[in-house]
């Protein structure tokens, strides 16, 4: 047996009870035991009724759904019910949105004092009491040297609506129009995001997509794109990046600026080595390119630091929040630096860029982010995630490589027969055979071969321990 979970407190004994009497596995109260449960039929028949209909009228670009077959009722914390009574661990969470996970105390507080006080709901770039809130805490939360420096834009409801800004200011400011990403990148779904995503899939039926977007290799160390890995993986990079922008015969003209991720989310859960985001960091200043820093998925402490690119010691000139921070609500925000504020007024806009029911949800989120000291837990958790699962990749040689930072955490599936080789269909059926024993998990990185874990960042070590029991268990039976 993998982790010997024992009931620790009252709470979680009845949150595991919760579980367990849905599938007739009651847990012990006296012994250590196993979080061995019984394989349920997926989709029940009431999810089944509203997946038929959903089907039936929703667009055929839906994706979650197909993966994921069940029609939810019910929410709290990290676990959720579906229509037919069955209960889950939730690491999905939202794509990583819910950092406190479904409904927590804090938020609907929040939320239903913002409802009942007769505040606006909806205020354009209109300030208010609330807004103004938001952004205090918000830069409160900065690295000094970045926040002092720092104007913010209210976009639309997304991610992408961020980085579609983000392009717009860069190349303003620089009167320049190409723009350097990277391989295994995702910047989103609209067209200048999907422009910078490395995904080739969305992007194969889209002619016409953004131009002058040129792709640099990201430092995938299990799969290194020059074949060494290591440190000298991430230099041979650095070196190569600076070459292209130093050579006039590369073909590319000056940037209007870079766009990475401290961790890539979508593309696997990589992440980059601090020295090679310091390199980018010195080859964008001396050349005079604004290095624009995508934390959606990762803003707000999912990596063991409230922002991912504080570990590095690095300052952006731009930097993309959404997710965590609307607490559950549509948010999203451009920060950057006040020298290349130099759009007109009006040049860029969103009707619902004035949400104020998320932006009382995201300052409730935050503050108890701080107070709670989560960053913290949130490390020492991360760890114990990677251990449990690196325990797992012992006994299972399809498990090629278990890599991330703090709660956002990525195990990549093999053939064990086939050294790197990508298995996605293994993939897949380890994360079907994890949704019948109670574990939503979703699937990233090259070929859909990467299993995610993106838990709420208020998991306890017992949860923890359960899922890495779950997963253990699932890997074992489609082995």
């Amino acid at each position: 047996m993998l982790v010997d979970i024992r009931n620790k407190n009252l709470h979680y004994k009845k949150l595991m009870q919760q579980l367990c009497n849905d599938l007739g596995q009651m847990v012990s109260s006296s012994a250590p035991h196993s979080t061995t449960v019984q394989m349920r039929s997926l989709p029940g028949n009431h999810s089944q009724a509203y997946l038929d209909r959903q089907q039936l009228r929703e667009s055929n670009a839906r994706s979650y759904p197909r993966r994921i077959p069940m029609a939810i009722r019910e929410a709290k914390g990290i676990f959720v019910t579906d229509v037919d009574g069955n209960v889950y661990f939730d690491c999905l969470a939202g794509a990583g949105t819910l950092a406190l996970g479904h409904n927590h105390p804090a938020v609907i507080e929040a939320m239903q004092q913002t409802l009942t006080g007769n505040y606006p709901l909806h205020t354009l770039d209109l300030t208010t009491p609330i807004k103004d809130r938001f952004v205090e805490e918000l830069f409160a939360s900065l690295p000094e040297n970045f926040a002092k420096r720092a104007k913010i834009q209210f976009c639309g409801p997304t991610g992408a609506d961020a980085v579609e800004a983000a392009l717009k200011l860069v190349k303003t400011a620089t009167g320049r129009r190409s723009v350097l990403s990277f391989s295994g990148g995702y910047h989103g779904m609209s067209h200048g995001a999907l422009s910078l995503t490395g995904n080739i899939a969305p992007k194969s039926a889209v002619p016409g997509l953004m131009a002058d977007v040129h792709f640099l290799p990201y430092p995938y160390d299990y799969r290194c794109p020059f074949g060494v890995g290591g440190d000298n993986g991430h230099k041979i990079s650095s070196r190569y990046i600076e070459y292209l922008l130093e050579d006039p015969e590369s073909g590319i003209v000056p940037p209007a600026g870079m766009i990475l991720e401290v961790v890539q989310g979508e593309g696997g859960v990589i992440p980059a080595p601090d020295a090679w985001l310091q390199e980018m960091r010195r080859i964008t200043s001396e050349r005079d390119i604004p290095l624009i820093v995508d934390e959606i998925q990762t803003g707000w402490g999912r990596t063991g630091n409230l922002y991912a690119f504080e570990r590095s010691g690095i300052t952006p000139d731009v930097l993309l929040l959404s997710k965590a921070i609307g607490g559950s609500l549509p948010l999203s925000v451009v920060l950057y630096d006040e020298k290349l504020d130099l759009w007109k007024p009006g040049a860029h806009a969103g009707t619902f860029r004035g949400n104020q029911l998320a932006m009382a949800a995201g300052t409730a989120t935050l503050k108890y982010i701080m107070e709670n000291q989560l960053v913290d837990s949130v490390k020492v958790l991360g760890d114990r995630l990677m251990q449990n699962l690196q325990q797992i990749q012992g006994n299972h040689p399809c498990i090629g490589d278990v890599r991330g930072r703090g709660l956002m955490v990525g195990v990549e599936i093999v053939n064990p027969h086939g050294g790197k080789t990508a298995y996605p269909e293994l993939a897949r059926k380890i994360q079907k055979a994890c949704l019948e024993r109670g574990l939503i998990l979703e699937l990233g990185g090259r070929f859909g071969t990467v299993v995610r874990f993106l838990p709420p960042l208020i998991i306890t070590a017992d949860q923890i321990d359960a899922i890495s029991e779950i997963f253990a268990q699932a890997v074992e039976v489609v082995n």
